[in-house]
């Protein structure tokens, strides 16, 4: 069993307190009456996530947590005490945050970017704001050009930093950003270089020819709808941005790709659908 993640257990048998689950190397754990299926049966396969309750015991629950081992997100913090916050991660015993693991001190009713972790000498999860500690530098050069999971977490002069695949640091810069962007949000972006240091320059958009393919298509779904769409190569790169999320650069490129394929009509300031 995973500490921290989903798993997928087969029910073993059930008692006044619950359900007991079990895994293929026979460890067992206790699932909660109150998160009992009346159709379930004994054999019967179920997903679950595992922690820790208030007396140090692993138990199953099929709520799910805003956070997974190694996984990077944004939280409330709840309470403030004697040990460090205590945080609202969707289940019912909150997530602490020891004062070593806090980059700053941490206030009640503030939200902070924080990583979940397993600590290997007392088997138990707990939060880190400290986000550098758990990042690697990247040396995974088949990354290049690749689809990434990032998750926004601080902004500087040149742009967002974001992590990458959970692991490694990375940089949208401000003029390759296309849409608002808020602390702790999760977004596909596109590797764009990966440094000498490590460290990875990410895109929103595709890079190359195929983020065209799939712009020119999106401007020709809209027009399908509307027949013609009051913006034009003249237009102001906000306005594209704020209607098509894209920059400017790749809707000239994309409407040229439509217009010479006779599928649109370029206006002074208009594009329409040639039927």
């Amino acid at each position: 069993m995973i500490l921290g993640q989903i798993n997928q257990l087969e029910i073993l048998r059930f008692t006044s307190p619950g359900a007991y689950l079990g895994d293929s190397d026979g460890n067992e754990v206790l699932l909660p009456g109150k998160y009992i299926n009346r159709e379930w049966q004994i054999g019967d396969s179920i997903e679950v996530f595992i922690y820790k309750d208030s007396e140090d015991r692993f138990v199953a629950t099929t709520e799910t947590p805003f956070i997974f081992l190694g996984e990077f997100q944004l939280l409330k913090v709840k309470e403030v005490t004697p040990i460090g916050a205590f945080l609202d991660w969707g289940l019912e015993k909150d997530l602490l945050v020891p004062f070593k693991e806090q980059q700053m001190k941490m206030i009640e009713g503030n939200s902070y970017m924080v990583t979940l972790q397993l600590d290997d000498a007392t088997h138990r999860l707990y939060a880190s704001s400290k986000i550098n500690k758990y990042l690697t530098p990247c040396n995974e050069q088949e990354l290049l050009h690749q689809e990434v999971k990032i998750v926004v977490y601080d902004s500087t002069d040149l742009g967002i930093k974001v992590i990458v695949n959970d692991s490694y640091h990375g940089l949208v810069y401000r003029n390759d950003i296309n849409q608002q962007i808020r602390k702790g949000q999760v977004l596909n972006g596109f590797v764009n270089l990966i440094r000498e240091d490590g460290k990875i320059d990410v895109r929103l958009e595709k890079i190359g020819f195929e983020k065209f393919d799939d712009a020119s298509l999106l401007i020709l779904e809209l027009l399908q709808e509307h027949g013609s769409l009051p913006y034009s190569d003249k237009s102001d790169p906000d306005d594209i941005r704020d209607f098509f999320k894209m920059s400017k650069k790749t809707f000239k490129q994309a409407i040229g790709k439509l217009y010479k394929q006779r599928r649109i009509n370029i206006l002074e300031n208009a594009i329409q659908i040639i039927a």
